[in-house]
């Protein structure tokens, strides 16, 4: 008689302590704990090249937590439960929750399909600190402005629950019909990603390192260094949240702990701002594609293939945006105040479709999040929920002054203008040639001109969006 067994399916929840569905799956004397890679049902949102890198480190991290019993599987969930119930005696199924549209719309019907055959199904929230459906307004529809959604509906409502420990005592199997990890082929073919090595420790436990870091080092300073590329300011957990590695309820009562005061405040709202964008994509299924303002539908959008390329290598000539798209380029990373420059550089100086943005960042980020990255790049197209208005752009030399002051950012991912006095380095075109060639910078040689005049570029973009504001009359 085979053993009665439940399975804990593992998704974006790569941990093992404050994970609700696996402490719930802990009152079993024995679990499955399985991971499935699921490219089909996902279609144009499988994972990008960065996150299919950080999941295989991560994914390793994992099954060494699980002293190497974490089963493996690539292909049809549906079929792939079928395969485990006809040789294991599985009686319960847990999961977290996610809430991708397509991930919704499959475990709806894999939940289904899992009841029809006596399996019990338990599905819990680890990955948000409120579900989306309890912070609505009270007339029961969703926010669309973020800051009632966070002072009035977030920190009135019940507040997040407090993290729980890593199950003990459990039993865990291993299938031995499962693939390994490395054979779902993670890792891309080429070796760009090497770079990325030293600039990440990946798993659980960096997790906990990181958060221990930044409420160390970065927290005391947050407010407003949060805003300095240069300085280590910002938590980076933004990948570690999204596949898992650490709760948001560890981090949101880790930083709380550390009591009240400005730092803590504004950390804890840019949380909020998670849960805004995981909020819009809930009840806005068609985020990633869609403009949530319809009249965006009409803007008329360029197209240019050498200004998109130009952007995505960091050959734009304006060295504050193509910092930013060298840091992504190297790290897997950008620094948030430079996403909000190259962004609005893209959108509204060279007038690209935020499409473009939005699937750039998908494939070379390692906290590429489809909530994320579809509210914020529609945040600054001026298309989004609390958009900033279209007219609202980025001016990169002057965001380059305030917020890069001594340089160092820029000569960092820019060495060959590494040269250039503080006065001329966020504008090179405007250095005299004799301070040119002191700096050993040959324009459009060492480094190209910008590729648009920016107080044209900013003309025509307002004039596109006066054509949108016209056509409302």
């Amino acid at each position: 008689m085979k053993k009665k067994i439940a399975i804990h399916w593992f998704r974006q929840d790569l941990r093992l302590s404050d994970n609700p569905a696996l402490a719930q799956a802990g009152k079993h004397k024995s679990i499955l704990p399985i991971y499935i890679l699921d490219d089909k049902n996902a279609g144009e949102y499988a994972m990008g090249g960065a996150s299919r890198w950080w999941l295989h480190h991560s994914l390793n991290s994992l099954n060494k937590s699980l002293d190497g019993k974490l089963s493996v599987y690539r292909g049809s969930p549906q079929h792939i439960f079928d395969d485990i119930l006809a040789r294991f005696d599985v009686e319960d199924v847990y999961w977290n929750r996610c809430y991708e549209p397509w991930r919704i719309n499959r475990d709806r019907s894999i939940k289904e399909h899992l009841e029809t055959k006596g399996i019990a199904v338990h599905i819990s929230n680890g990955s948000l600190l409120w579900e989306p459906w309890d912070v609505q307004k009270g007339d029961g529809t969703p926010y669309r402005v973020f800051t009632p959604f966070y002072r009035k509906g977030c920190l009135k409502a019940e507040k997040p629950r407090a993290p729980l420990p890593k199950p003990g005592g459990v039993n865990y199997l291993f299938d031995q019909d499962g693939t390994g990890i490395d054979a779902l082929g993670l890792l891309p073919t080429t070796d760009w990603h090497s770079g990325l090595d030293p600039h990440w420790t990946i798993g659980e436990k960096s997790a906990h390192h990181r958060l221990k870091a930044f409420i160390s080092k970065g927290l005391p300073a947050y407010k407003d260094g949060r805003d300095i590329p240069a300085k280590p300011y910002v938590s980076r957990l933004s990948p570690h949240l999204h596949f898992g590695e650490i709760s948001p309820n560890r981090i949101w009562h880790a930083v709380r702990n550390m009591g009240d005061n400005e730092h803590v405040d504004r950390f804890c709202c840019e949380m909020g701002w998670r849960e805004f964008s995981y909020n819009l994509l809930y009840h806005n299924p068609e985020l990633p594609r869609k403009n949530l303002q319809p009249k965006f539908d009409a803007f008329p959008w360029t197209k240019n293939t050498e200004y998109l390329r130009a952007w995505q290598k960091g050959q734009t000539g304006v060295p504050m945006v193509d910092a930013g798209m060298r840091e992504l380029w190297q790290t897997g990373y950008m620094h948030n105040r430079t996403r909000m420059i190259v962004g609005s550089f893209l959108v509204k100086n060279l007038r690209l479709h935020w499409h473009h943005g939005e699937r750039w960042f998908w494939d070379t980020l390692v906290d590429a999040d489809l909530a994320d990255n579809s509210a914020n790049w529609q945040w600054i197209a001026g298309c989004g929920a609390d958009a900033a208005p279209y007219f609202r752009i980025f001016n990169p030399v002057t965001q380059g002054k305030n917020f890069d002051p001594d340089g160092s950012y820029v000569r960092k991912y820019i060495p060959e203008i590494a040269a250039l006095p503080d006065k001329y380095l966020f504008s090179p075109w405007e250095a005299p040639k004799p301070v040119l060639k002191e700096a050993g910078v040959e324009l459009e040689t060492t480094y190209p001109k910008p590729v648009v005049d920016l107080k044209q570029s900013r003309k025509a973009a307002l004039e596109a969006f006066r054509s949108l504001k016209q056509g409302e009359s």
